[in-house]
């Protein structure tokens, strides 16, 4: 297992920007300080084959121009704020307005654009990359100093962990991800790809996709992937496509708990993605309540 640091870009104000490369016997992934964004996962196929099945950029312009968020984390609060404003502790806070009249993935200038500090992650059967930055009281809108850290790890088992923790100076919403866009064939449609999700309920969403607080079932609907469909299967009947937060479930022989506790360390599967052609399969695991599942 190693680590690779090679500078990617340079900023107008003359920040350098650097690319982290981590490598196994058979893939590897890369990751930059600007957005903390996971720009390449790289599988090793038979023949020597090489199958990049993260979509993004191969210059640092790519990403510095582009309002997709491939591959970034996402963030002081990922997905939408109805009306951009929330109340806390009796007091309201008002948020850009990016997505219409509500705010999406934190505002105009999202943890996506902003340069985190990596640093390299070794260990005895693992390697990767921890990125840190603080989040001062009223940036984006939000109350408190926010202090994060986000690390991608890889194992000699080819899992890649993503590791999101966070600790503030006052109460505020939190919900940071990463926005990856994932195509197993590295190219072409996802469409006949075949999915599996560990979850009976999807959150409702109103017209401009604010959830509604309601839980709906999704037995006998095209969010039913409890059995194991092509993508494609029943996506013209959702409109312009997924984009949705899918509710993950704990089974057992007596009882079923809907949502997995935020406190929970223990991971869950949430679903498996398998590319027919290539055989290239993904994992997904969880220990947090929803996925959202975006195409």
């Amino acid at each position: 297992m190693k680590v690779e640091k090679i500078k990617f870009g340079t900023l107008c104000d003359g920040t350098k920007i650097h690319l982290f490369t981590v490598k196994n016997d058979s893939m590897s992934f890369s990751c930059t300080e600007y957005g903390c964004t996971l720009t390449s996962i790289v599988l090793n196929g038979k023949n020597g084959k090489k199958t990049d099945v993260l979509l993004g950029f191969s210059t640092f312009e790519g990403y510095l121009n582009t309002k997709y968020c491939f591959g970034a984390i996402v963030g002081r609060f990922a997905n939408r704020i109805g009306t951009a404003s929330f109340s806390v502790n009796g007091k309201n806070y008002s948020l850009d307005k990016n997505d219409g009249l509500n705010t999406l993935h934190g505002g105009y200038e999202g943890y996506d654009k902003m340069v985190w500090k990596g640093e390299e992650i070794s260990g005895k059967d693992i390697a990767g990359v921890k990125f840190t930055r603080i989040s001062p009281d009223g940036e984006q809108g939000f109350p408190g100093n926010l202090k994060i850290e986000i690390s991608y790890i890889l194992d000699y088992n080819n899992n890649l962990s993503c590791l999101y923790k966070a600790e503030t100076d006052k109460a505020t919403p939190i919900n940071i991800t990463n926005h990856a866009y994932f195509n197993l064939a590295g190219n072409g449609s996802v469409l006949d790809h075949e999915m599996r999700m560990n979850s009976s309920y999807v959150l409702d969403i109103d017209s401009k996709l604010i959830p509604t607080g309601k839980l709906n079932p999704v037995v006998d609907t095209p969010f039913d992937f409890t059995n194991t469909k092509k993508i494609g299967a029943d996506i013209s009947k959702v409109g312009s496509g997924y984009d949705h937060c899918f509710v993950t479930e704990i089974y057992s022989e007596d009882n079923k708990q809907c949502g997995v506790p935020l406190n929970s360390e223990d991971l869950v599967e949430f679903a498996e993605v398998t590319e027919p052609l290539s055989g290239n399969t993904m994992s997904v695991f969880t220990n947090m309540e929803g996925c959202q599942f975006y195409t």
